[in-house]
């Protein structure tokens, strides 16, 4: 069984579901937890700063102790800069999930892994990531055919972190909420793949802001974010800390990956992936567990520089060998 150090960089309610999903995974070993906040207190003790996996002066005290880094940092401000800056010193996987984006970003931590003789897994989480995989499977299945994707109804982790960003916002969630006409639509093979995420869900903002804060401003630089709501119908509600405690501090998600094709005149097929999340940090820490296990077996192996799930053959997520896999599950 392959034995792994792990660490976590961030311990927001993704970090902490990282933590969670280590303690399940007997293969992995959980050595550090880093963060930007002092005093930070986790299960397993006092967090390190996070400039100890950022900074080459710093860091040097972890080298040969670290087998992969999870990055638990949001996409808008956080994973485009530390992604690259972690993956010159360590393999790291992160979560980044802006979609526009991930070419981009892939190149720039593809550079500096390279460099560093690293091995980095970017986008993993369920969309992009396991998701991303079951679009490809179907497609490759069904090439004469169409597909959609939906997300929700839930929380997103980072749209919620975006918009907890902007000015004059203490506290936020966002809730992707699928327009259900469309969706069943979708399920019946009406629609021909041609449907933009704007045309399939609406977004829906709670926020509670800081005093002296302008509602109207903070409306409006939420609804004209780029690659986030500027696209979509939708809606921001100004509530009070007493409502944001009591009624959203839920982080259920899901969604579905739909697939409608032919492979001869009159004979159609439908492929149907669906996610029911409890939680969506506790889940997606999983997957980015699994994707760390990945990691640590390929570098291991001799790869060097930026991959995602595409990259990864399945058997190397999970802890069983060959053998056990070809056994029990094959």
């Amino acid at each position: 069984m392959t034995h792994a150090r792990i660490a976590i960089n961030g311990y927001g309610n993704l970090g902490r579901g990282v933590e969670q999903a280590l303690s399940l995974a007997p293969d992995l070993e959980l050595v550090g937890v880093f963060t930007r906040r002092e005093g930070v207190m986790t299960a397993s003790g006092p967090a390190f700063p996070a400039a100890e996996l950022t900074d080459p002066q710093l860091r040097a005290r972890w080298a040969g102790k670290i087998d992969v880094v999870i990055n638990c940092g949001g996409s808008k401000s956080d994973l485009d800069t530390q992604t690259p800056l972690v993956a010159s010193g360590f393999n790291v996987v992160d979560s980044f999930d802006t979609h526009a984006r991930i070419p981009a970003h892939f190149e720039q931590v593809d550079d500096a892994a390279r460099t560093a003789g690293t091995l980095a897994l970017i986008s993993a989480g369920w969309d992009p990531g396991l998701f991303s995989l079951q679009r490809l499977l179907a497609e490759a299945v069904l090439p004469a055919g169409h597909s959609e994707t939906f997300w929700g109804p839930g929380l997103s982790q980072g749209h919620s972190d975006a918009v907890r960003r902007v000015p004059g916002v203490k506290n936020a969630v966002q809730y992707t909420v699928p327009k259900e006409d469309v969706r069943a639509a979708a399920l019946a093979g009406e629609t021909e793949g041609q449907l933009s995420a704007g045309d399939k869900h609406r977004r829906i903002v709670y926020v509670a802001l800081e005093n002296g804060a302008d509602p109207e401003a903070v409306r409006q630089a939420i609804v004209t974010m780029p690659n986030y709501f500027a696209e979509y119908e939708t809606e921001v509600h100004v509530i009070s800390d007493e409502e944001f405690a009591a009624e959203h501090t839920g982080m259920a998600h899901g969604g579905d990956v739909i697939r409608h094709g032919t492979t001869s005149p009159g004979t159609s097929h439908a492929l149907h992936f669906n996610l029911a999340l409890d939680s969506n940090p506790e889940f997606t820490g999983s997957v980015l567990v699994a994707c760390a296990r990945a990691v640590a077996r390929m570098h291991a192996r001799g790869e060097r520089g930026a991959v995602t799930l595409f990259d990864v053959p399945p058997a190397l997520l999970h802890p069983a060998s060959a053998a056990q896999l070809r056994a029990d599950l094959l």
